[in-house]
């Protein structure tokens, strides 16, 4: 548990354009059933002066006691002009989170995972299969770099059988209500919650979960 306070604290990623009513309603749920969160949105991150706002981000994910991922057809902002292959702040918060075996819960906009089995079915499959790839009109999403974020949420275990994948559950979501829901029935038993960090997450286990990839 995070050290700076007797409740669990939730790190919910830096993703907001175009979803701020289901990151408000988040923050009120989580706020409600008791737990800390930590929200960009909302200016609730620790932030110091002496950090740039990456560093800031990838700090809270290091002290967060559980971390909310949103991945939406924006590829999130953060990125550096003169180095646009830099990933987005977004994108780097997931990566650290998995590095670091964060109790994590994923949501990923129905968009993203349109987009990803469809190029997949037209033999665009992955990072590699996508690197030729350049959108003009960007109807669906604004960088195709989102399907890696996804893949990299998902640990891109397509190769290995379902039964046998873990840490990769990813929640598909439509709007706001849909959200709501999986973060309702995820997070309302906080002591049980608790309980469940205590007993897989005090040796550094990771988290162990399955689900839509």
């Amino acid at each position: 548990m995070s050290q700076s306070s007797a409740k669990l604290t939730v790190l919910v990623s830096s993703t907001v354009y175009g979803i701020e009513e289901l990151l408000d309603r988040i923050y009120t749920l989580l706020t409600r059933y008791g737990y800390e969160v930590w929200m960009s949105h909302k200016g609730t991150v620790p932030v110091r002066s002496d950090r740039t706002a990456f560093e800031n981000c990838l700090a809270a994910v290091d002290k967060c006691d559980l971390f909310l991922g949103i991945i939406t057809p924006y590829y999130g902002s953060g990125q550096n002009p003169k180095k646009p292959e830099e990933l987005s702040i977004t994108h780097q918060e997931m990566l650290r989170a998995i590095e670091l075996k964060k109790p994590r819960w994923i949501l990923a906009h129905d968009h993203v995972v349109f987009a990803r089995s469809l190029l997949s079915n037209l033999g665009f499959k992955g990072k590699q299969g996508r690197k030729g790839l350049t959108l003009k009109k960007k109807p669906i999403l604004d960088d195709l770099r989102v399907l890696d974020l996804y893949e990299d949420a998902t640990i891109d275990q397509d190769d290995i059988d379902l039964a046998d994948r873990d840490g990769n559950w990813v929640q598909k979501f439509r709007n706001t209500e849909d959200g709501s829901l999986f973060v309702g029935s995820q997070f309302y038993r906080y002591q049980e919650v608790e309980l469940f960090i205590e007993e897989n997450f005090a040796s550094g286990s990771p988290v162990p979960q399955g689900g839509e990839a």
